[in-house]
């Protein structure tokens, strides 16, 4: 078995082909946020994506905003050097050392690009318009996850948006067995074998850790966000977004 470079369940090099047969609708988060941006209120002059991986939701979101400067981080080097091959010669792209997204201070760093933030109210130039995080803070302990939240927080202007896509736990013991088989008959009708299949669902509560929609939006109205909302869920994934 090869040593994995990141915490998902794929290599570095083959999450492309593989996350698409592993979440369902993956590919519809990124359009999804992309849809939401775009129906506030908001010019996002700067925009952090922590948890990037292999960069898939910058990659389309330069083509909507094409004067926004993007933050690309991850806490796997391996992952950033993926991301790095495909938007590395973009000029509003930049990329932070290999960071979690609880020790994220943007105020510690001074921009490659310059002071592109101009920012409305805040004296913190690197304050930013928008966070998103798709599918990357299920890993964390409760302490982590909070901190990575409220990191993400601390790094917004005010009114700034952050967005998220995570595995979630249904409310029920035997809703979360359902939800599972539903999860693993997705994976085999895309391809993955029955063992692979199993060994994903596996991981479950072992090497992710899941919380319920109820314990997302509590966890984000303690983090300070003042609007918080769910507006994506499919099997045993939601999305949330909220506002500073």
């Amino acid at each position: 078995m090869q040593k994995l470079d990141n915490l998902t369940s794929h290599l570095s090099s083959e999450y492309d082909l593989q996350i698409a047969n592993t979440i369902p609708y993956y590919n519809f988060f990124h359009q999804e946020i992309l849809n939401l941006v775009e129906s506030m209120d908001i010019n996002p002059k700067c925009w952090l994506d922590t948890g990037c991986g292999t960069g898939n939701l910058v990659e389309k979101a330069l083509q909507k905003f094409q004067s926004t400067v993007f933050i690309l981080a991850d806490p796997s080097a391996d992952m950033l050097n993926k991301a790095k091959e495909k938007l590395g010669d973009n000029k509003n792209v930049e990329f932070l050392e290999p960071t979690p997204s609880q020790d994220i201070s943007l105020s510690d760093q001074p921009s490659k690009i310059g002071d592109f933030r101009g920012a409305k109210n805040s004296t913190n130039f690197r304050a930013v318009d928008v966070i998103t995080s798709i599918q990357s803070h299920h890993y964390l302990s409760e302490d982590e996850r909070y901190k990575a939240v409220k990191s993400c927080y601390n790094n917004l202007d005010e009114n700034g948006v952050y967005v998220t896509f995570e595995n979630i736990r249904p409310l029920t013991v035997q809703g979360t067995e359902i939800g599972k088989e539903y999860w693993r008959k997705f994976q085999i009708s895309r391809g993955k074998t029955v063992v692979d299949a199993d060994n994903h669902i596996k991981r479950f509560g072992v090497e992710y850790f899941p919380i319920t929609v109820e314990d997302h939006l509590s966890l984000l109205r303690k983090s300070g966000f003042s609007v918080v909302e769910m507006f994506w869920y499919s099997y045993m994934q939601a999305g949330f977004y909220c506002i500073k």
